[in-house]
């Protein structure tokens, strides 16, 4: 499963925010958000900052650690191994 997908995955489970309300929040198609939570495609890079856009405006927690399951400790310098 794609990091991406797996740090969704997750936090929508956490937070309980559907599919929809990220969709809606996002203005996407909830087939997107269905693609990516399904890993049957990686959201590009920009795209990745608009979830996070989206999950702030739900839950800034939510959004928070979404960014920390994707990105890791990438700022620490340690490898995703280590963490």
């Amino acid at each position: 499963m794609g990091r991406a997908s797996q740090a969704l995955k997750q936090i929508l489970e956490t937070y309980g925010i559907t599919q929809n309300q990220l969709a809606v929040t996002m203005g996407v198609e909830r087939g997107s958000v269905f693609r990516w939570y399904h890993d049957k495609r990686d959201p590009t890079a920009e795209t990745v900052v608009e979830i996070v856009e989206a999950l702030k405006s739900l839950n800034y927690q939510a959004a928070e650690e979404f960014v920390q399951l994707y990105l890791g400790n990438v700022l620490k310098g340690e490898s995703q191994e280590e963490a």
